[in-house]
């Protein structure tokens, strides 16, 4: 199936330019090798406000939001937090926007019990400044510390439990949210695996509910974390989202192909290549973290959550899904500077490892783009450098446990309960702003799918040999020896497919009669 945004390599094909943490790479990549583009951006809506209105005032099977409204009634507005979307939204960001509009309708309605929270679940509390750029000047003056705060799940008193599944999974959420007369939900969805039930009963909720399905067996039994209908963790969420829904009244809302370069964009590319080169890393880290992202909205929904995911799912496959025949032996793609966990910090070895078998391997819908057993090959230098501030976890959990065992069963059984109740970690995470201790286990259980699917990650690009082998990879010198390696000594031929992100994209892997096991 051929398809303008993969792109099969000829001979004399330029280099793929791609990611390698927080500098770019040049590679070679063999003839008859499928690249894999973003699809072009959707058109944007051309008035964003007006979208807004409307998806309020026409909601996906649900009461108009002026309809639910009554004076003195308490409403809590939760908004999603930074990790998405990636990299930061220009201002006015459209959280800012939705919640403009919004408020205003409540005051109009008498309603001046409100308050707003941040839904952080175990992820940092998020700082000052960096509320203040996605809400806006005027909301953040008006609202911020007292009613527009970050989630705290360490908070006992102002948590509840409203019940279990019928397979005994606790919901437990922000009490403030429960004894609302209204909850409603600022989602952004960035990727398919987000919003939908996931929203409130992740977004708010404490480590009681998290250890339903962020554990290794959930990971282990999703076929795409991508693909909501195949995921075993969307499947336990959206048991949790609707005990959620019976006690709380939810409103939901939610690169160019090297060889079409110009000359001058050639040129600026080689530019830029040599110049980070030779720039140090917090100086590369801080060119890419500076500039914010000028998306465009292609959609606003409001309404019943399952409805309105529904459709935000639909706009979410449309852009991202490019269509792609057959399984590969090899997957080869760079790894991005920033992902939904370091945010404005550097990309430390746990995170490379939930980027490479966590999101890029599981960037896909149908089957696995790559076969079972086959090779991830990422370009990363793997550098060995945590954030003190926001990851002080993490480094425990990769100098302490890993050299130990990186079998996650065993990181579950053993420390898990351990690490999640550290008082020292805890309070970092509650009056600091590090991720919750229990995070790096769910980092680490992130990369199961892919660790149980692949038969190897290689690294090309790695500035020490340490960190690759402490995370089970192996590394190579070049993409040349990499994909020498990927034949195991065989003189065969290797199916090869490269991702070429950012921006987001997925691949829609279709599979022949005949074509072999999907797994």
């Amino acid at each position: 199936m051929n398809h303008p945004c993969v792109v099969t390599l000829e001979r004399d094909s330029a280099p793929r330019v791609l990611f390698c943490g927080d500098s770019l790479v040049e590679v070679d990549l063999p003839a008859g090798t499928r690249v894999i583009y973003p699809k072009p951006p959707m058109a944007a809506l051309p008035d964003v406000d007006a979208a807004i209105r409307h998806a309020i005032n026409h909601p996906q099977g649900s009461d108009p939001l002026y309809a639910k409204l009554f004076p003195g009634m308490k409403v809590t507005i939760a908004i999603d937090d930074i990790s998405l979307p990636l990299p930061p939204m220009r201002r006015p960001d459209i959280r800012e926007r939705v919640l403009t509009i919004v408020l205003a309708l409540l005051a109009d309605h008498g309603v001046d019990d409100v308050e707003m929270i941040v839904a952080t679940s175990v992820h940092r509390r998020m700082k000052g400044h960096e509320v203040r750029h996605m809400v806006g000047d005027k909301i953040f003056n008006e609202y911020w510390p007292d009613r527009l705060y970050n989630h705290d799940a360490e908070d006992a008193d102002n948590m509840v439990e409203l019940g279990t599944t019928e397979q005994g999974e606790v919901v437990e959420l922000s009490r403030r949210a429960v004894e609302s007369d209204l909850v409603i939900y600022v989602n952004l969805n960035f990727v398919p695996m987000d919003g939908g039930h996931k929203s409130v009963a992740v977004g708010l909720c404490g480590y009681k509910s998290l250890q339903a399905h962020h554990n290794p067996r959930v990971m282990r039994a999703c076929h795409s974390y991508m693909d909501p209908a195949k995921s075993e963790l969307n499947n336990s969420v959206e048991r949790m989202g609707k005990i959620a829904n019976q006690h709380l009244n939810v409103l939901d809302f939610l690169a160019k192909n090297e060889d079409d370069l110009t000359g001058k964009e050639r040129a600026m590319q080689k530019g830029l290549l040599a110049v980070l080169k030779r720039t140090p890393q917090p100086a590369r880290q801080a060119i890419f973290d500076k500039f914010p992202a000028p998306y465009g909205v292609t959609g606003v929904h409001a309404g019943e959550t399952e409805a309105v995911h529904a459709k935000t799912l639909d706009k979410c496959f449309e852009q991202y899904c490019v269509p792609f025949e057959g399984q590969v032996d090899v997957l080869v793609s760079g790894v991005p500077f920033i992902s939904p966990y370091n945010v404005h910090a550097v990309r430390n070895p746990l995170l490379v490892q939930v980027m490479a078998q966590g999101y890029l391997f599981n960037l896909y819908r149908g089957a696995p783009l790559v076969k079972k057993g086959g090779t991830l090959i990422i370009t990363h230098p793997c550098t060995d450098k945590f954030d003190h501030e926001q990851h002080a976890p993490y480094i425990d959990f990769v100098h302490r446990l890993l050299p130990e065992t990186r079998d996650a069963m065993e990181l579950h059984k053993r420390y898990e309960q351990k690490f999640a109740r550290d008082p020292a970690f805890i309070q970092m995470y509650r009056t600091g702003h590090a991720y919750h201790p229990v995070h790096p286990f769910y980092m680490w259980y992130w990369g199961e799918a892919g660790r149980q699917h692949l038969g190897r990650v290689i690294v090309v690009g790695a500035d020490n040999e340490y960190i690759p082998k402490l995370l089970g990879y192996e590394t190579a010198p070049s993409m040349d020896e990499a994909l020498y390696r990927a034949k195991n000594g065989e003189a065969r031929s290797l199916d090869i497919a490269c991702l070429h992100v950012a921006p987001m994209l997925m691949a829609d892997v279709s599979v022949p009669k005949g074509g072999g096991a999907v797994a």
